[in-house]
């Protein structure tokens, strides 16, 4: 099956290998045989590193076949890492998913995108600001990226959906819609913005490890990451690191700044947003800071 998406989906599979040794093996080798025909020390001497056992192709490729017939299924739609329909900005940063899986339809590039994320468990002042701030860019004709975890994430999705086409990446593959209790904000996303994205394949459910790695392509399709609320251990931060690390702009909101002196407000927690600001992200009171940064903004007469 000469196919550049099955071929794709076998660097998917490849254990023992970085998601930056996949995107390498991807711009090194064009068809199947080609990967078949590849010795190991061939395939070592495009990664750059000895590899501690062969890689077994054949037996990855069942378990492709299988990846290929439950996507098809399900109307679940992918694009690889060399495919020009892939997201330009995510192709840019140090560890790109080789492939990403998804239901309606990608983000158009030329369009900015703007995350924001927080905690799952937010303050009723976060939660309103989160939604205004995405209702606001929804408005304008931007689109936000978020997690479609609960909190934060949530209200951005709802907020942006009714004015502009809400992008959710999952920590799981596209059959497991997690928390279950957001099946719905799914359907709506998908019924009046882009996409359901992913870097997983049909049959990975929601690990503790795919969260974070999640968290490097909401910030990496993105322009810039809002951070609305979040405590001092938090995978808001973790994008927020990601974000940095790729050179986006990182801001955080006005709620998420403000706290009493031990960076709490009440049983809110809002010590790690307290600190970017203090490091030197951006303060966004709403949209219109972000518009007017991108030089976006239209004043009302």
């Amino acid at each position: 099956m000469e196919d550049r998406g099955f071929l794709d989906f076998i660097f998917y599979r490849l254990k023992g290998i970085t998601y930056k040794e996949k995107t390498l093996l991807c711009e090194a080798i064009n068809t199947e045989s080609e990967l078949l025909n590849k010795s190991k020390s061939g395939i070592e001497a495009i990664i750059g590193r000895r590899l501690e056992k062969k890689l077994d192709i054949e037996s990855i490729r069942k378990k492709v076949q299988n990846d290929v017939e439950k996507a098809l299924k399900l109307n679940i739609k992918w694009v690889c890492f060399k495919d020009s329909e892939y997201p330009p900005l995510l192709r840019e940063i140090y560890d790109p998913p080789v492939m990403l899986f998804y239901k309606g339809k990608l983000p158009n590039p030329k369009n900015p995108l703007v995350a924001i994320v927080g905690t799952r468990k937010p303050s009723p002042k976060a939660a309103a600001q989160a939604y205004e701030i995405a209702k606001g860019l929804g408005r304008n004709g931007i689109s936000v990226v978020s997690g479609l975890a609960l909190g934060i994430d949530s209200m951005a999705h709802k907020g942006n959906i009714n004015g502009a086409a809400s992008v959710a990446v999952l920590g799981s593959g596209l059959d497991h819609i997690y928390p279950s209790s957001n099946r719905n904000l799914a359907r709506q996303i998908l019924e009046t913005g882009v996409a359901l994205i992913s870097e997983y394949p049909c049959g990975v459910g929601p690990r503790k490890w795919t969260f974070p790695a999640r968290n490097r392509i909401i910030s990496g399709i993105s322009r810039g990451v809002l951070i609305v609320e979040a405590p001092k251990k938090s995978g808001a931060l973790i994008t927020a690191g990601f974000a940095i690390e790729q050179n986006r702009e990182v801001w955080v909101s006005s709620v998420g700044s403000i706290a009493a002196k031990d960076g709490r407000d009440g049983f809110y927690d809002r010590r790690g947003t307290i600190k970017l600001a203090e490091e030197g992200a951006g303060i966004v009171n709403s949209e219109i800071d972000i518009l007017k940064e991108w030089n976006l903004y239209k004043e009302t007469e």
